[in-house]
């Protein structure tokens, strides 16, 4: 399957967002555009900070139009569960903050050439958006090594192909492989008009070298490359979470900030004061 193309298959079922707490009760929030309704969920406790709520603005991503709205939902820093974009909505926390690389001006530091090397023998495929049992066993895996106490811990294969296949955008599925053919990672991402968004990925949590959630971002910035496309968005960097903190490590980082896109603060803590979520953490 070509990335360019993209492809996807929507089945109806409930959102299941990426962090804690499903939405509750939602309302609508006045003057919005009559097509496209946002709602904002009820606070629940936030599963990156400890000690505050969180709360999401929600809209649903229906219809032939959907891959083009979310398109420009994305560059004001929406991700996607399912078929809902959402952001954060938090009163009084600027944790999360939405970044994504500018492929044209990555470069490897010391840290990611090592792992692009110790990778290097992995050959990743494109697929259409269709969830495997071996796939699930995958996931299943890593969930119990990295995330045991989260609510995706206790997701039925039900629950994992609603994630992979209850889409209405130009979703595909990468599955990274040794040259043997064993499965060791695999990402959901999105085809967007001006790059491809990052929505999950997993991996082997016992395989050596590791360094795998970093290496699916790498190739995604490689798979840019090679399609011409300026950008890999991360999702939310959370200065203040260590499963989010690590999208810090790539260079040619931008920020969303009032609107516009900023070179991220190099070196360092990178404006710890802001604090930051999206494909989990790579610890």
């Amino acid at each position: 399957m070509d990335i360019s193309s993209g492809g996807a298959r929507s089945k109806v079922g409930p959102p299941r967002p990426e962090s804690a707490g499903a939405p509750a009760r939602p309302k609508l929030l006045p003057g919005r555009d009559p097509f496209h309704q946002f709602f904002a969920t009820a606070p629940v406790p936030c599963p990156y900070v400890p000690g505050r709520a969180e709360r999401k603005l929600i809209v649903e991503l229906a219809g032939r139009a959907a891959p083009g709205f979310y398109d420009v939902l994305s560059r004001a820093g929406f991700r996607r569960s399912h078929r809902f974009a959402y952001r954060p909505a938090c009163r009084a926390c600027n944790a999360c903050v939405p970044v994504r690389i500018a492929v044209e001006q990555f470069a490897h530091t010391r840290s990611t050439r090592r792992v692009r090397n110790a990778n290097a023998e992995l050959v990743g495929t494109v697929l259409p958006p269709r969830a495997t049992i071996e796939q699930f066993r995958l996931f299943v895996a890593y969930q119990h090594s990295r995330h045991r106490d989260s609510e995706m811990a206790a997701m039925s294969y039900g629950d994992y192909r609603g994630m992979v296949e209850d889409t209405t955008l130009r979703t595909m599925v990468v599955e990274f492989r040794e040259p043997g053919g064993a499965l060791v990672a695999v990402s959901l991402i999105d085809r967007l008009d001006d790059g491809l968004s990052a929505v999950y990925s997993f991996y082997d949590p016992a395989r050596k070298p590791g360094s795998l959630g970093t290496w699916c971002i790498l190739w995604l910035v490689e798979e840019c490359r090679r399609h011409r496309l300026p950008y890999v968005y991360l999702g939310y960097w959370i200065a203040e979470s260590p499963k989010m903190a690590y999208k810090a490590r790539f260079s040619a980082l931008e920020r969303l900030s009032d609107g516009h896109w900023l070179p991220f603060p190099e070196g360092g803590q990178r404006d710890n004061h802001e604090g930051t979520k999206s494909t989990k953490g790579d610890e």
